[in-house]
């Protein structure tokens, strides 16, 4: 029965990622169960924060709306008994960072920062980022363009090249 229940969990979870607007009614067809099982499964989940929420993606240049990401490569000292966690709370709490990742390679955190402008952007990174005394250095890097994202294409696909052939 547990592994019964480990299977639908993961199938549950598979659907959601790439479908998470889908009907319980069309998951529970998809996946051969209740209603109401796939119902509890997603409660019980989200209580477990197993499904820590929902995303919708936005091509935010479609909407009109001026906005810059950047990439922060951020190489800092972690804390003795506390590692990178406290350096990574701190500056996870700043409403304007997206989310902040611990990384191998020559740098320690990626942070995502969402802004207006390029130069809000390095005001942050200069004024709030840089300051902060167990960081060591950052690398900032602006996203010019988003080809996929989340797993979805954000550009158009091409229509085929070739010249139709009819008899």
């Amino acid at each position: 029965m547990h592994e019964k229940k480990e299977t639908l969990r993961l199938e549950i979870l598979k659907t959601l990622e790439g479908k998470s607007r889908i009907d319980l009614g069309e998951l529970a067809v998809l996946l051969g169960v209740g209603q109401t099982d796939v119902a509890n499964e997603i409660a019980e989940m989200e209580q477990e924060k197993i499904i820590c929420g929902y995303h919708t993606l936005i091509d935010w240049d479609k909407a009109g709306v001026e906005k810059v990401t950047a990439l922060i490569e951020v190489r800092v000292t972690p804390q003795r008994n506390r590692g990178f966690d406290r350096i990574a709370e701190r500056i996870y709490n700043y409403p304007e960072v997206y989310a902040v990742y611990l990384i191998s390679g020559s740098y320690d955190l990626l942070v995502t920062l969402e802004g207006k402008t390029l130069k809000e952007v390095s005001k942050f990174v200069s004024e709030k980022l840089s300051p902060i005394d167990e960081v060591i250095s950052t690398a900032t890097h602006f996203i010019l363009k988003k080809y996929k994202d989340h797993g979805t294409v954000m550009v158009p696909r091409k229509e085929s090249e070739r010249m139709l052939v009819t008899p």
